[in-house]
């Protein structure tokens, strides 16, 4: 049983809205899956648990897919590695990002924020790259192109963002991972008067919560994360409306030479957001904790709850989703 906020759309949508759905089916598998083992303690265990279901659904779908986007290569976790073919290719040729369980340690830790995220797009829609960290800044909507910079100072994207929208610096809020590799950053953004929320995981989320500053409070990401979260995050910042800048970080030869056979040239390239996802995206996320963003998953008498936003660019939609699944429908692990 599910409930969304959505209206009837046009029939030539049908096709489309029905993949829609099929997504978020493999996220509720993924995070359900991962959920089971929350506050366990084992962090691989529960990626493994995310995975094997997210590829094992993914693997059901009438698509040609391929995965762009993967995880797993800079901490040796389980991956559904970039490059594998998923889905029975019977359907259309697509790229997909996939997250199965973004924030690993806060699932084995049973603390907020832990998701299972998915992206899909036409073919060649989606960056194609190694898994490496990224440097970012995003923003939310309603600023005019080009207010923040990702080579500009953190003072210059602070004031610039303060005076596009009418207040002082002092009232920007920055979110920023909670890395050694960030205490430069965060002393610059202090300086400035500007508060920052700072998180131990989770920058798909960090970078969507720009996009609902009315209920996060949060006006700007900065900082370095992943590459794949990277993609996750701009494929829905650009259903919901925002501005994302990215460069891969490439500080070793062997990085650079495995870019460079993806089809990256240029080691240094800064990306926009329509460079990093593009065309028709669709993005599922499905909460594994309580966060934010999301509901985690409710394991009840006989049912479990679940609860998903679904993200859409040609239409600019978003669709929460609360699935109500009885335990034999398949939600037991196999």
């Amino acid at each position: 049983m599910s409930h969304s906020n959505d209206i009837t759309v046009h029939p030539r949508e049908v096709i489309e809205r029905i993949l829609s759905m099929e997504l978020v089916r493999v996220t509720e598998r993924a995070a359900v899956s991962a959920a089971r083992l929350r506050g366990h303690g084992d962090e691989k265990a529960a990626d493994q648990a995310a995975v094997d279901a997210m590829r094992r659904e993914l693997n059901r779908l009438q698509i040609d897919g391929r995965i762009v986007i993967g995880e797993g290569e800079r901490d040796e976790a389980p991956m559904l590695f970039i490059g594998e073919k998923v889905g029975n290719g019977q359907g259309p040729k697509v790229d997909i990002a996939v997250d199965p369980l973004e924030g690993t340690t806060l699932c084995a830790k049973d603390m907020p924020g832990a998701i299972a995220v998915m992206a899909m797009a036409q073919a060649g829609s989606l960056l194609y790259a190694p898994d490496v960290y990224m440097d970012k800044i995003a923003i939310g909507p309603g600023y005019p192109e080009g207010i923040v910079d990702l080579d500009a100072s953190p003072a210059d994207n602070i004031n610039a963002l303060a005076k596009a929208k009418g207040v002082k610096p002092n009232e920007i809020a920055a979110l920023i991972m909670d890395r050694p590799r960030h205490a430069d950053l965060i002393e610059a953004v202090r300086k400035t008067g500007a508060s920052i929320r700072l998180i131990t995981d989770g920058d798909v989320a960090g970078v969507i919560f720009t996009a609902m500053q009315h209920e996060t409070g949060i006006d700007i990401y900065l900082g370095i994360g992943g590459a794949p979260e990277g993609v996750l995050a701009a494929a829905a910042l650009r259903c919901v409306g925002g501005q994302m800048q990215g460069r891969l970080i490439l500080d070793t030869p062997e990085k650079v030479e495995r870019a460079r056979t993806m089809g990256i040239t240029d080691p240094h390239k800064k990306y926009q957001m329509n460079e990093l996802a593009s065309g028709d995206v669709i993005v599922s996320a499905t909460g594994v904790t309580d966060g934010a963003l999301l509901n985690g998953v409710r394991f009840n008498k006989g049912m479990i709850e679940t609860e998903t936003l679904v993200y859409r660019s040609i239409t600019g939609t978003v669709r929460k989703i609360k699935g109500e699944h009885r335990q034999f429908e398949k939600f037991k692990l196999d």
